[in-house]
């Protein structure tokens, strides 16, 4: 299904809303995980991406900010906190003219910069809250996201009337579960002001059944690993190995494409030639083209890809202006990948 159902590639005007809330963002946003730098947890399993520079990604994000981004998603695991703190710095008089998303449910030590555990109680959901509105120093979050994929779908009601106590009292305008699962992220969506799932979505892992969940529900697809952890930049060799830091050195079992010792899985590599020439057609970098596959899949779909540099930035950004696909570029993809 290609943005022509819904009137032609020419009704991308570069801005999607967030499903049934009414607020309104960049139809691509920034994810915040890379830039909270290196974290881990107590067995020494890096679940960062590697050494960062605060100054950089100041940068980037200011930058990504004149180039009409304006949703940024974060968590408060990333880095600890880190992450938070920095896209707070990074926004300063700015944070009203954005749209900021956290997330909550696992447990962080900010001084040892480790993940401890996860919680899944409506009061730690209210610790973590307050603690996240002083990091990015604010008095609300615009979309809140619980953090545990796998979290037991009846303590989810739960946390999902917990959200709407949140936003009664006006320190959350709507909320979202980052799940994989269809049947979970459907139980939030019972909930009035559940606007979003986040989950894994790009060119390489369709996920039709959320994308199915979406239109029913009238949810936004937020979709992480939009370039398949970096696989989908075209900067990702063979053999290459990743710092000690990055969390796909050491791949955890959530995370394919990459072998242990930090190299690209070869197999994956060879998907990503067979669509390169599509991908990278009409002047697009491969990134720029997977973003496009993306806002073509669905007209629900608002990709945040990662960041470390501003040239990161100007280059994602960049797939604004380029727009979705076609119809037709969607269905040479399909014959390419064999689906």
């Amino acid at each position: 299904m290609g943005m022509e159902s819904s009137g032609s590639t020419r009704s991308h005007d570069g801005r999607r809303t967030l499903g049934r809330s009414g607020i309104e963002v960049s139809a691509l946003g920034f994810g915040c995980w890379a830039i909270g730098g290196e974290w881990a947890s107590p067995d020494g399993q890096p679940l960062g991406w590697g050494k960062v520079d605060d100054d950089e990604s100041v940068r980037a994000i200011r930058r990504a900010l004149d180039l009409g981004v304006t949703f940024f998603d974060t968590a408060d695991a990333y880095g600890t906190g880190h992450s938070e703190r920095v896209l707070a710095r990074a926004l300063g008089k700015r944070r009203a003219d954005v749209v900021v998303a956290t997330k909550w449910g696992n447990v962080i030590d900010e001084e040892r910069r480790l993940a401890v555990g996860s919680d899944d109680s409506p009061e730690y959901a209210r610790r973590a809250l307050t603690a996240s509105l002083r990091r990015l120093d604010t008095d609300h979050i615009d979309l809140y996201q619980l953090h545990i994929s796998d979290a037991d779908p009846e303590r989810a009601a739960q946390l999902r009337d917990t959200c709407e106590e949140f936003v009664r009292e006006g320190l959350v305008r709507a909320y979202a579960w980052s799940t994989d699962d269809p049947e979970r992220a459907a139980v939030f969506a019972e909930g009035e002001h559940c606007a979003a799932v986040q989950h894994r979505l790009n060119v390489l892992q369709d996920a039709p059944e959320m994308l199915a969940l979406c239109e029913e529900s009238g949810l936004a697809s937020i979709n992480r690993s939009p370039l398949a952890m970096g696989l989908l930049t075209g900067r990702r060799g063979p053999g290459q190995s990743l710092e000690a830091g990055d969390i796909r050195s050491r791949p955890p079992a959530w995370l394919p494409g990459f072998g242990d010792g930090g190299g690209a899985d070869p197999e994956w590599l060879a998907r990503v030639d067979a669509l390169r020439s599509v991908l990278t057609s009409g002047g697009r970098t491969l990134a720029q083209g997977a973003l496009g596959w993306l806002w073509a899949r669905s007209p629900r779909t608002v990709p945040i890809p990662g960041f470390r540099s501003v040239a990161q930035a100007e280059e994602n950004a960049g797939a604004l202006a380029q727009g979705p696909l076609t119809a037709g570029q969607l269905a040479e993809i399909d014959d390419a990948l064999g689906r």
